[in-house]
């Protein structure tokens, strides 16, 4: 029996990856070595990983910190990696904190307008 995955495509970066069902999106992105979402805290308190749900539908994993992520924000598709796992193929943007530095270090893909 072949095991489901996602494929999980982050926006900002270009970068793709699979996880599993149940599997935080952060937790497949490190266990495949890939670096499309800034990492902090993994406990969702930091609020370095949010992203944003352009595509797809999630599962929550467990609650989110408000200081990050509003419930507003959350309907409109906010939420941290750490704390979402996919359940479906997913296309995401990064819009932590972290978000503008951490684009720059893929050549460039970003346009500074």
């Amino acid at each position: 029996m072949e095991e489901t995955s996602f494929r999980i495509t982050v926006l900002t970066t270009g970068e793709e990856f699979r996880s599993s069902p149940g599997e935080s999106l952060l937790a497949a992105m490190g266990r495949l070595g890939r670096k499309g979402i800034p990492a902090g805290c993994l406990g969702g308190g930091c609020g370095v990983c949010k992203i944003r749900i352009e595509s797809g539908e999630g599962t929550k994993l467990g609650p989110v910190s408000r200081a990050h992520v509003s419930e507003e924000e959350e309907a409109l598709g906010y939420t941290l990696a750490c704390r979402m796992a996919a359940a479906s193929d997913l296309a995401v943007s990064v819009v932590g904190k972290f978000r503008k530095p951490f684009v720059r270090g893929f050549g460039g893909s970003v346009s500074s307008d």
